[in-house]
């Protein structure tokens, strides 16, 4: 399943960029991190953005990798907010309300984060490593 979920995301970016970078460079760099925490972090790591960042819909996800997946990437992309700020605010309260038996999702939103920072770092982007840090 981790192949279709990188192919799926990939052809969902299809033409985005991550900075410089073919999207697929950030998608990677996620799921490299999760590798530890199983199949199902893995998958989710690869799909994290499509919701937030692609045309996809939350059926078209449940469709191809069924409901556990789709509910976990729902709680994964960020609440609606006037601005950044906010639907950042928003989406930590949702997370941090989760029972334990999903710290797999929480894995996923720290490989995001520490996969931006490294980035960032990598890309010399002072403006993007204030942000994410």
């Amino acid at each position: 399943m981790k192949k279709k979920a990188r192919d799926f995301a990939i052809n969902a970016h299809k033409g985005q960029q991550y900075g410089n970078h073919p999207y697929v460079l950030h998608l990677d760099a996620v799921a490299h991190l999760l590798q530890p925490f199983g199949e199902t972090a893995v998958v989710l790591g690869y799909l994290h953005d499509v919701l937030e960042d692609t045309p996809v819909s939350l059926t078209q996800v449940e469709q191809e990798f069924g409901p556990l997946i789709a509910n976990r990437l729902t709680l994964l992309t960020d609440e609606q907010g006037a601005n950044r700020k906010e639907r950042k605010r928003k989406t930590y309260e949702k997370l941090s309300r989760l029972p334990q038996d999903m710290d797999g999702v929480l894995a996923v939103k720290v490989a995001d984060r520490l996969a931006n920072v490294r980035a960032s770092l990598d890309d010399g982007n002072v403006k993007l490593l204030k942000m994410y840090l």
